[in-house]
């Protein structure tokens, strides 16, 4: 059994004076991909921003076997790379620019990048495609390619564990194919994956499959276990089916009749 990267015991989060977590206990491996699923107002997102240390919480919270609180700011940064759902700002800044900013963890107060940091740019703008529009500002870009480049950033950080939320919007089939081959080769290198999916379908590609309802753990189990394919089935009330589609696990709307 691998390490874990996030323990928690009693996690809960209260938004604007109502509680959204309700005690969540978890162990997510590290070295693996786990997909966070559920429905609308699950909690998905709330859960991926505890982990990131994004939104107060109490109870407690473990990165790769420390506590929380014994992280500063900065050796968190470097562990951890955050991609937001939705995220807004920086219209004006070159793409270059803002995948530079995933750099900064790793730069003196003063700033300024070397080589290696310009590297690691060149390297994650390669990887997600975005090289050639470096010049261009964020705010120039279609929605598909702002992802892209937002990945970007997050992959500079060359962190051992990316959270990301709804990494898939706006992006194509072919690129929501090449988001997950950056998955699978960050944890083939030994890194920790965790994504907030509304695809169900990709969200079974993971190897493990935490499923929220109403603030609390539905499920968790590998993506493989028949046990996590009813659950997918139980927690949307019913109304998909899980089945094998040529050597994959893909989620589909019930149909009348279906047993």
């Amino acid at each position: 059994m691998s390490a874990a990267a996030f323990e928690t015991r009693d996690l809960r989060v209260a938004l604007a004076g109502r509680e959204v977590l309700h005690g969540i206990a978890l162990d997510l491996p590290a070295g693996r991909w786990t997909a966070v699923a559920g429905p609308n107002g699950a909690g998905k997102t709330t859960l991926l921003k505890a982990l990131a240390c994004l939104l107060p919480a109490s109870g407690e919270l473990r990165l790769l076997g420390r506590a929380s609180a014994s992280w500063s700011a900065r050796e968190r940064a470097r562990a951890l790379a955050w991609l937001g759902q939705a995220e807004s700002g920086a219209e004006d800044l070159l793409a270059h620019d803002v995948v530079r900013l995933g750099r900064l963890p790793h730069q003196g107060w003063l700033g300024g990048g070397d080589a290696d940091d310009e590297q690691a740019v060149r390297e994650a703008m390669e990887e997600t495609q975005s090289w050639s529009w470096r010049d261009r500002p964020l705010g120039s870009l279609s929605g598909g390619e702002r992802q892209r480049v937002l990945l970007a950033r997050a992959l500079a950080v060359r962190a051992p564990v990316l959270l990301m939320d709804e990494p898939l919007s706006h992006l194509d089939p072919p690129h929501q194919a090449d988001w997950l081959a950056i998955v699978r080769r960050h944890v083939a290198r030994g890194g920790t994956a965790v994504s907030v999916l509304h695809e169900i379908g990709l969200a079974l590609q993971a190897d493990d499959l935490l499923l929220l309802r109403q603030g609390r753990v539905a499920h968790h189990g590998p993506c493989s276990d028949p046990c996590t394919h009813r659950a997918v089935e139980a927690v949307f009330d019913q109304r998909l089916r899980v089945h094998a589609v040529a050597g994959r696990w893909v989620a589909l709307p019930r149909e009348e009749g279906d047993a």
